[in-house]
């Protein structure tokens, strides 16, 4: 299935692969990322440990030090120091969002985040599988968007190539394998729609 230009395999493909067929050193042995970004994530791997160290109420060094590895972080950014941001350099986030404790941004491909987001404790973002219907399974890297006011529920789960819409929320434990209209609100395993969000006043 072509989603956004992707293939999103292990979310959406059909048929099987022999196990005699796969090709498991071929993965292994694939170049999946040039140069610049395996330096990038030896840097990181020391950059995360000082991300974790800075206390919790500190936003602002937190914000600075994603923006050193390149993420683009607005203002007024809050993003608990036991979240998991995975490659800063594919991060965007809008003004006044949040990102919550243990948050799991897989930011494989490129993740954006819109303004006055929240992202709940434990939500895992997923920007990166593989190709399971290739014997190599090579890596894939669907980017993720999430609109403005969107909220990602606790434990909510937000697949490869997701577009999540303006102010739609993503329930507890969600596990949303495909786009969310703006203003919807989804629920479950697959995610469906239960009901709209209305704001009140």
């Amino acid at each position: 299935m072509v989603h956004g230009g992707w293939r999103i395999a292990v979310l959406h493909g059909v048929g099987t692969v022999s196990k005699d067929r796969l090709d498991i050193a071929g993965n292994r042995a694939a170049r999946k990322y040039p140069l610049r970004i395996q330096l990038l994530r030896v840097a990181w791997a020391a950059g995360r440990l000082l991300f974790r160290c800075i206390p919790r109420p500190c936003y602002a060094p937190r914000r600075m030090l994603l923006r050193c590895f390149g993420a683009k972080v607005g203002r007024k950014v809050n993003i608990a120091n036991t979240a998991t941001i995975y490659f800063p350099w594919n991060l965007e986030v809008g003004d006044w969002s949040a990102i919550g404790e243990q948050a799991y941004l897989y930011n494989l491909g490129r993740m954006a985040i819109g303004r006055k987001v929240t992202i709940s404790q434990r939500a895992h973002l997923c920007a990166g599988t593989h190709d399971f219907t290739d014997p190599a399974l090579p890596l894939l890297t669907p980017p993720i968007t999430v609109g403005d006011q969107a909220w990602i529920c606790a434990d909510a789960f937000i697949g490869p190539g997701v577009a999540v819409g303006e102010g739609a929320v993503a329930g507890a434990r969600a596990v949303v394998v495909k786009d969310v209209e703006p203003w919807a609100v989804v629920a479950g395993n697959p995610a469906r729609v239960v009901k709209r969000r209305e704001m009140k006043g």
